[in-house]
């Protein structure tokens, strides 16, 4: 039990040395994993659009 009395008071100690981000930073970052987030998945898509009619070309061959 001591060992994780100990564990918390480290965990305490530590999280008062953690440098939070601001409240501008926290949206922008949102923000930014949100649109990267929607590019990737529409190159995704339009990748496997692609694959997909050039396997179709390719099998009514």
């Amino acid at each position: 039990m001591q060992n994780f009395i100990n564990y918390l008071k480290d965990t305490r100690a530590e999280m008062k040395h953690v440098s939070w981000p601001t409240k501008d930073q926290t949206i922008a970052f949102t923000l930014l994993v949100i649109a990267l987030s929607l590019f990737i998945a529409v190159l995704l898509g339009v990748f496997d659009a692609g694959f997909r009619k050039a396997m179709e070309f390719l099998i009514s061959r």
